[in-house]
């Protein structure tokens, strides 16, 4: 799989009728590994062990809805309260992200209202700060660790 821009992590691989599966901890179980997945993977091994996050505060590929469409965020980091602290939307390493993927992740926190985005591809990461009264965002240059 492609080298992205986190620490090295330590997987969980097996090959099963010629495909390949990474095991995901929060979920729980072996998942298709696709180059999304592979970076959604190192994104949220990133969070846990870098960013101190509790394994039980961090939820996966969950439906919401947005404007009556269903839609998948990726990655969500509540706060204790249930509150939601951080939604990262991960991309593929082929895909460029551009102002199209902030503006997606912008319609779920319309719904969602995190405190803080992330958007990667596994190359490149952005990290914002919502101001939710003037509805914007604020550019970081990283994510805050867990402070519990």
């Amino acid at each position: 799989m492609q080298e992205l821009n986190f620490p090295s992590f330590k997987f969980r691989i097996k090959n099963s009728e010629n495909k390949l599966f990474i095991f995901d901890v929060i979920r729980k179980k072996f998942v298709v590994l696709q180059p999304e997945e592979w970076v959604r993977q190192h994104c949220i091994h990133f969070l846990l062990t870098e960013k101190n996050y509790p394994i039980s505060l961090i939820n996966v590929e969950k439906e919401l809805k947005v404007n009556d469409l269903r839609k998948r965020y990726d990655i969500v980091i509540f706060n204790p309260d249930g509150s939601i602290h951080v939604i990262v939307e991960c991309k593929s390493h082929k895909i460029k992200i551009d102002q199209s993927t902030f503006d997606q992740i912008a319609r779920y926190n319309l719904t969602l209202n995190a405190t803080y985005l992330m958007v990667t591809n596994g190359i490149n990461h952005y990290y914002c700060a919502m101001d939710l009264q003037e509805k914007r965002y604020q550019f970081l240059k990283d994510i805050p660790s867990y402070n519990s």
